[in-house]
């Protein structure tokens, strides 16, 4: 099913085209970042004071050992994490949307993320039987790339079972992604029962997703991997414009489609892998950024998949300020605050596409 209003966002033209809105919108939500990342380095249970450090500095003087660490070690390293894990699920989620032409595509409800995981937990408590040689070569991304491996068999998996004869059908996608989840997550059961006390301390924030865990050996490993997809993204968009047609109008207007569906499949898995390697499951972010911003400014993936990395990151920074506060000096899991705000937001979506969705 093509979703409303492509034809436009396909062509470039017509009375759907808002680009200039767009644009303006990309430049807002450029600026509400880098509030929304200043207001995170200044938030936290301890008083440590970003101000503080930076009239030290600016004079300086020596900032304080409390600040250093606290600011540089612990705040920034969750920042950094938090800006790349919401735009790679944003931008991933919009990027199954186009690619599955469904507004329901997400890769938290579709199994793609606990495919993701899986990996993971295989890396985790299965890695110790590797050769010393593959760990001394994969080192800290061992448990990135399975992350990135079992999104990408989820997300194959979930394309192949879903779509026939050039058309995806939503409830098949819904219920194979089920089907998925509960295989998967089975399989993690498995293999969680056969870890020891240090991994199965490794693996108490996979349910629920946590940037607790953030540091900047842990960013390093995931970083290369989410920026490369995230690169990549934006050469997508012609493609998934033209694939709001229909594969087949997509490739009579030389969109070289089974190609860009490869592509499409491993930039989300490795998006979705990485994101998922470092921070756990977070849902609903990859299903309520592209929605939000679709309805705002148009489906054109020109300027919806930077839009979306903007406000992924933006949403997940807030929602991570919100688990750290609201119950300091304890800490939600980032997962309950996302789920709480996009739980309704998901029903919401079903109630306006109930109409037209195959279902």
């Amino acid at each position: 099913m093509a979703m409303a209003g492509s034809l436009p966002a396909a062509t470039g033209r017509g009375a759907g085209d808002r680009a200039g809105l767009a644009r303006a919108t990309t430049a807002a939500l450029a600026a509400l970042l880098a509030a929304a990342a200043l207001l995170s380095l200044t938030t936290g249970a301890s008083d440590a004071s970003l101000w503080r450090a930076l009239g030290d500095w600016a004079a300086g003087r020596e900032i304080g050992r409390l600040e250093r660490v606290i600011l540089f070690d612990i705040r920034l390293p969750r920042l950094a994490m938090g800006i790349l894990v919401g735009a790679a699920l944003a931008v991933a989620g919009a990027i199954l949307q186009g690619l599955f032409r469904n507004p329901l595509a997400d890769p938290g409800l579709v199994g793609v993320s606990s495919g993701a995981s899986l990996g993971a937990v295989g890396a985790i408590v299965l890695g110790g039987l590797l050769p010393a040689s593959v760990g001394v070569v994969l080192g800290g991304h061992l448990v990135s790339l399975a992350a990135c491996l079992g999104g990408w068999i989820s997300t194959l998996l979930l394309y192949r079972l879903s779509t026939r004869n050039g058309r995806t059908s939503v409830a098949v996608m819904l219920l194979a992604g089920i089907a998925l989840q509960a295989l998967t997550a089975a399989l993690s059961g498995i293999l969680i029962y056969m870890a020891n006390d240090a991994q199965l301390r490794d693996l108490t924030f996979w349910g629920l997703g946590s940037l607790a865990g953030a540091t900047w050996t842990r960013l390093a490993a995931a970083a290369p991997l989410i920026v490369l997809a995230l690169a990549a993204a934006p050469f997508l968009a012609r493609a998934l414009n033209g694939l709001a047609l229909g594969e087949a109008a997509a490739a009579h207007i030389g969109i070289p489609v089974q190609r860009m569906k490869n592509i499409a499949v491993a930039t989300v898995a490795m998006a979705v892998g990485a994101a998922v390697a470092v921070s756990g499951g977070i849902g609903f972010v990859g299903i309520v950024v592209p929605h939000l911003l679709r309805l705002a400014t148009g489906p054109d993936h020109r300027y919806l998949l930077p839009n979306a990395a903007l406000l992924g990151a933006t949403l997940l920074i807030a929602a991570d300020m919100v688990a750290r506060t609201v119950v300091a000096p304890a800490e939600l899991p980032i997962g309950i605050v996302t789920a709480v705000l996009g739980g309704p937001v998901f029903i919401w979506i079903l109630l306006r596409n109930r109409g037209t969705l195959d279902l």
